[in-house]
């Protein structure tokens, strides 16, 4: 099931994302939407990848 997989949730209102936590696609669905927020795609380890979707585009992600 994707809600499971696993991504890192950033702050991309600086030059650099800055990483805020780690936490499963539904957890990151369920937050409060923020337009300085960006999660790490779920094909890529969470942590250790610069490729990043918005909370739309993780919610249309199979």
């Amino acid at each position: 099931m994707a809600n499971e997989h696993i991504v890192e949730l950033v702050a991309t209102n600086g030059e650099i994302p800055a990483p805020l936590g780690i936490v499963n696609v539904k957890h990151a669905l369920d937050m409060r939407e923020a337009e300085c927020m960006a999660y790490s795609h779920p094909e890529h380890e969470a942590g250790n990848t610069d490729v990043f979707v918005t909370r739309d585009e993780l919610a249309k992600l199979p």
